[in-house]
């Protein structure tokens, strides 16, 4: 009588997908920042008990292409199509009818074509009015007449109980995809890249966080320390020295933010070296993105 299945949450950018699925899974495998676009892969959450297994997928917001790595983001967003046994789609409460204009396109079209049970969350209602909640589940209403709709505050942990429970009232009967002891399908590698790239995004401005990827060069365990050698990619020499900073300030402060966390994810202690070096125009060269694993 065990149940499990692909729960895969979609939706535009900085809605609070990913606040979501370390919500449900109970750990953060996805980095969460205010900025858009933080999400660049689709990362396996998986939460387990002894009568299920969920299996969610978040991925990159919904963006238009400029670059090839948006091109390989949105094939991310397209692969959910494949596997999903439910949809979870994310929006927030808005009050901005062109906002909610975009909602209303092509990939809600590809989700009701798909046949899968969808659930609607509002998330951020805690930033909104009931006036306004309420005029957006109508709206939502409209569009899927069928799909049952969850105001949700991601932040606060509210909502979240009621959304787990009807997944698992619709997940099909399957034996477990992953064994039980899995959080993620990803390496420890994956997410030491991530943390260092969240910190970026969290202490830089403009462009920076945009232009950088981070690639762990090496990871060697010993027996009492973790060596981890990484560096930081960007496209400029003028970003190179922001990265940096005067004296190299910037960059160690990264560095031990890093760490820190780094430490607290791997439960044990840490030797992080971080370097920056230029490589130019990496968005758009599609041998350097399978390099550093924007893969389908």
């Amino acid at each position: 009588m065990h149940k499990s299945g692909f729960v895969n949450i979609i939706g535009k950018p900085n809605v609070g997908k990913s606040t979501l699925l370390n919500r449900f899974v109970g750990e953060k495998v996805s980095i969460t920042t205010n900025k858009k676009q933080t999400t660049r892969h689709r990362i396996h959450g998986i939460l387990n008990k002894s009568n299920f297994q969920i299996v969610f997928s978040d991925t990159p917001g919904i963006i238009k292409p400029s670059y090839n790595l948006h091109e390989k983001m949105m094939k991310y967003v397209d692969s959910t199509f494949k596997d999903a046994d439910i949809f979870l789609y994310v929006t927030e409460v808005t009050s901005d009818p062109k906002k909610f204009e975009f909602d209303n396109n092509y990939i809600i079209e590809k989700i009701k074509k798909n046949f899968k049970p969808t659930l609607i969350i509002l998330n951020k209602i805690d930033n909104s009015n009931q006036i306004e909640l309420e005029n957006n589940i109508m709206k939502w209403q409209s569009f899927f007449s069928k799909a049952k709709i969850f105001p949700t505050a991601a932040t606060e942990n509210f909502g979240i109980t009621e959304i787990l429970d009807e997944i698992v009232s619709i997940l099909p009967f399957n034996k477990p995809y992953f064994p039980k002891d899995y959080i993620s399908d990803k390496p420890e590698k994956f997410f030491v890249s991530e943390i260092i790239r969240e910190k970026i995004f969290l202490y830089y401005d403009k462009e920076i966080p945009y232009s950088t990827e981070v690639y762990i060069e090496s990871f060697e365990e010993e027996t009492k320390v973790i060596k981890i050698r990484s560096i930081i990619f960007t496209s400029k020499e003028s970003q190179k020295g922001i990265i940096i900073g005067t004296k190299g300030f910037a960059l160690k402060k990264i560095g031990h933010k890093s760490r820190i966390e780094i430490e607290k994810f791997l439960k044990k202690k840490v030797f992080l070296s971080i370097i920056v070096k230029i490589k130019k125009n990496w968005r758009d060269n599609n041998r350097t993105l399978e390099n550093f694993g924007y893969k389908i």
